[in-house]
């Protein structure tokens, strides 16, 4: 059962107890994270924390109102950069900390695994961008930051992967998610690879929605050859709900068995 630690509109949903997040008013209990935890193991689950790391509406607008401008994704002119309606900068060593303690928080409460969604700059021209203090490139700063959560999740046992668009396989500098040295410093990936995102004729498949089994199988080919060696495993994201095909069992299933034809046996269904 996946649970949003921090979602994409910056409210953090359990009770934390992290000074920065309760400062900015980002926390919003939905659930006590202890006992949702607690019953969901009871019931013979597992949890997975997913933490919308860099999108964050709550701390951005903070930040920007305070002076604290440096955590804020930049247009050239010094204004906010406005796509997402709020982007923080990964550079920044605030923000990093930031959702590095709401991962080990929910951690240390029994969260099994911890997933980073929007672990990458926004999509978009490089050139429209400025991430104060960046050294060595936006995909460098990426990978660091996970090899940081990683040290900082170790002693608590907890799993930790991070969400990668489809296209960072073959493209990683439109959204700084290059897939090798993100896998170096995770457990899994979990690339998100629904159908109805594709266009026509990628990777040969001339209507991915409506091929569901074979655009899987393609797009799972370039994962799970670019995580070879690095001892991450690839748990894609796969689609339950419909926008311009239904989807309904045939078409979840057809997933289903386009992944366990590339050997991937495991999968998170959003639905």
């Amino acid at each position: 059962i996946e649970l949003d630690l921090k979602d994409e509109s910056g409210v953090i949903g359990y009770n934390s107890e992290i000074p920065l997040a309760k400062r900015i008013g980002a926390v919003k209990p939905e659930y006590e994270i202890r006992d949702a935890v607690r019953q969901i193991h009871d019931l013979g689950g597992r949890v997975i924390g997913r933490i919308v790391a860099f999108r964050d509406p709550v701390l951005a607008r903070h930040a920007w109102d305070n002076g604290d401008r440096e955590q804020v994704i930049q247009a050239p002119g010094g204004a906010a950069y406005q796509g997402y309606g709020g982007f923080t900068n990964f550079a920044d060593p605030v923000v990093r900390t930031y959702n590095i303690d709401v991962a080990t928080e929910a951690a240390r409460a029994g969260v099994d695994d911890i997933l980073y969604d929007y672990v990458r700059r926004p999509d978009g021209p490089l050139e429209s961008m400025v991430f104060p203090g960046l050294r060595g490139g936006a995909q460098a700063s990426i990978g660091s930051f996970l090899g940081e959560a990683r040290d900082a999740l170790d002693p608590t046992g907890a799993f930790l992967g991070a969400s990668l668009f489809g296209m960072a396989a073959d493209r990683p500098e439109e959204v700084a998610q290059n897939v090798p040295g993100i896998a170096r410093n995770v457990d899994y990936v979990a690339p998100l690879i629904y159908p109805s995102h594709w266009g026509p004729g990628v990777y040969g498949v001339p209507e991915p929605e409506r091929e569901p089994r074979k655009i899987i199988r393609e797009s799972l080919v370039r994962f799970n050859h670019l995580v070879e060696g690095t001892g991450a495993r690839v748990v894609p994201w796969l689609q339950d709900f419909s926008l311009a095909v239904h989807y309904g069992p045939k078409e979840v299933c057809a997933q289903v068995d386009g992944a366990k034809a590339e050997g991937i046996d495991e999968w998170i269904m959003w639905d």
